[in-house]
């Protein structure tokens, strides 16, 4: 049978000696880390110069800098292409005709104006009390323009054909809405903005009307300014921007009207002033005029950004306000619209290319 024999007293002793003995080593180890590491910091800390408070550098100086997570996009800045006026005119809703001619709003003069491919601009069309601010052509030629009066916080939507004559109400201003942009899809019906609410009262939204224009659906509710609109090469993915709280919703539609299962995201949040008119390209990028910041923002088909376009001057705080842009169908030329406002360069139309050619109008594809 086995028993327990307890080690004599000298090897308690000595066990104890060699525990107490590896303490004080461990201690002391720990002890001189300690020090090395506050030795270190402390050179550390004097190799750095002393700040004595915040100053400018080039990325940070200006009105507009553009933000940390921006700054390592691909990168153009853009050339003048044509001063549309020596006045600080608000210009918005570049869209190409079929002929190649750029049209465009001078929402301060509460015109659609043309510019053919070799520069010359006429007038096509004069609102009376309304200003125009998106323009879209339907497959029957008409132009339809979307038309706001913020003053009183009502907008419009009328037709009228490239000549200018035969104008027509499509949606009038009794309907409620403050239609700021849209865009038709290959059925005929249109997607359009509603520029109503604000960041704390988003009651603005997307809308679909269909192509007999008997009914008029909600499609994204609940938005705080809704501003742009843009559809995918196949019409299966919507794009709207939300001016009032900075973001870009992307849409995966089931039909016309409704958002497939888990298709609705809110792909990005801008920084500073505010996302205004978009266009996709043919291969399904979108691009996002910002206004205040005088650049356009480029996103690949998941909302991922990858590409900027920069307008002269901006550094300095003029061509701030660039609302949008338009990319011609048979080549990759962007154009965009903007204007100086009080700051003396007046309303241009700026060049620059993009990732890929633009779309024809919807019914055309």
């Amino acid at each position: 049978m086995s028993r327990n024999v307890l080690p004599p007293p000298q090897a308690w002793q000595a066990d104890s000696v060699r525990r107490d003995g590896l303490a004080r080593s461990a201690s002391t180890t720990i002890a001189i880390a300690w020090l090395v590491a506050g030795t270190c910091l402390a050179m550390g800390a004097s190799a750095q110069p002393r700040v004595s408070g915040l100053s400018y550098d080039a990325q940070t100086r200006g009105p507009v800098p553009i933000p940390p997570s921006e700054r390592g996009l691909q990168t153009v800045v853009a050339t003048p292409w044509f001063k549309a006026s020596e006045e600080g005119r608000v210009l918005e809703g570049a869209i190409f005709d079929r002929s190649g001619n750029l049209l465009f709003c001078d929402v301060t003069g509460r015109r659609v104006l043309r510019l053919t491919p070799d520069k010359q601009l006429s007038v096509v069309a004069t609102l009376d009390a309304l200003s125009p601010g998106g323009l879209a052509l339907h497959k029957d030629g008409r132009l339809f323009i979307a038309a706001l009066d913020l003053a009183l916080g009502k907008g419009s939507i009328v037709a009228v054909r490239l000549d200018g004559t035969g104008m027509q109400t499509i949606l009038a201003p009794e309907a409620g809405y403050m239609p700021n942009d849209l865009v038709f899809d290959a059925r005929g019906g249109f997607y359009f903005t509603d520029f109503k609410g604000n960041a704390n009262e988003p009651w603005g939204g997307v809308y679909y009307a269909a192509p007999d224009l008997a009914t008029i659906k909600p499609v994204l509710p609940n938005l705080a300014m809704a501003n742009g609109v843009a559809l995918s090469p196949d019409g299966k993915q919507l794009w709207a921007t939300e001016f009032g709280r900075n973001l870009l919703h992307r849409i995966d539609l089931a039909d016309a009207t409704t958002i497939a299962p888990i298709g609705s995201a809110i792909a990005y949040h801008f920084t500073g002033p505010a996302p205004d008119s978009m266009r996709a390209d043919a291969d399904g990028n979108v691009y996002v005029a910002i206004y205040g910041q005088g650049r356009v923002l480029a996103f690949n088909r998941n909302g991922i950004p990858i590409g900027q376009v920069l307008l002269p001057g901006r550094e300095q705080g003029h061509n701030l306000q660039s609302t949008s842009l338009a990319i011609r169908p048979d080549s990759n030329d962007l154009y965009m619209v903007t204007s100086d406002g009080q700051g003396g360069q007046g309303a241009t139309v700026f060049h620059a290319t993009a990732f890929a050619r633009g779309l024809p109008p919807a019914a055309a594809r």
